[in-house]
């Protein structure tokens, strides 16, 4: 059995602890908002937050979350208020076909725990791993300085 805390719960699974992080969240604890895309940690489709950092749920083995807390895109709204990330992404219709911008979320949302007053070129930098096939790089960077402004 592995535990650790998932959006705020503590959870304990039994799966082989070297099963991709991305699996167990989707396939046993019916967390699908972090999506597969290329499996090798590249793309940014499955980044969830571990401890405050974004990293890709696709090649992070369940045993090295055992005792974190790991927030996916479900876990960034709180009592049903959007997160300011979410919010802002919905503002500036930055979601094409939306299967990057769960990642593209929760990148955002680490970034911007870190980092309260972001420039253009900072935002760019943080959203480097996060590919986006449909071309709205520059509409999500819009939204993360929108959101940047909302930030508690």
């Amino acid at each position: 059995m592995t535990e650790f805390e998932v959006n705020g719960e503590r959870r304990s699974v039994a799966a082989d602890p070297d099963t991709p992080l991305l699996y167990v969240l989707r396939n046993d604890l019916g967390l699908v908002g972090s999506r597969y895309g290329c499996g090798t940690g590249q793309c940014g489709a499955c980044f969830v937050m571990v401890d405050g950092k974004a990293l890709p749920s696709c090649d992070t083995p369940l045993w090295s979350v055992a005792n974190k807390s790991v927030i996916t895109v479900e876990g960034l709204s709180k009592g049903g208020a959007l997160h300011p990330v979410q919010k802002a992404l919905l503002a500036e219709q930055a979601a094409q076909c939306g299967y990057c911008i769960s990642g593209i979320a929760v990148t955002a949302a680490a970034f911007l725990q870190q980092n309260k007053n972001p420039s253009e070129s900072e935002v760019r930098a943080a959203l480097d791993r996060n590919l986006c096939r449909c071309g709205a790089h520059n509409r999500v960077v819009r939204a993360v300085l929108r959101a940047a402004k909302e930030m508690p």
